[in-house]
């Protein structure tokens, strides 16, 4: 598994510095993570369901660019199901 390790002075952890390994051991280390993904764009990434808002109940896919993958499955991304009442 590869370790990660991000510095105080880094706001948030940009995707496309990382290996596509490093993005996902990063969420799957810390539950729920924002992270920079492009020039003016982040998103927030999450290992589990467990890491949404309560009236989501849900998670899907969540891919960003990394260092050494376009289209990497850095994490997942929450949402609510229609049928969620």
């Amino acid at each position: 598994m590869a370790s990660v390790s991000v510095t105080h002075a880094q706001a948030r952890p940009d995707t496309r510095q990382l290996t596509c390994a490093q993005a996902q051991a990063l969420v799957k280390q810390r539950g729920s993570v924002v992270m920079t993904t492009g020039p003016t764009t982040f998103e927030k990434f999450v290992a589990t369901s467990n890491y949404c808002s309560p009236d989501v109940n849900m998670v899907r896919p969540k891919f960003a660019p990394t260092k050494d993958n376009k289209k990497c499955a850095v994490g997942n991304q929450c949402f609510r199901s229609r049928n969620f009442r």
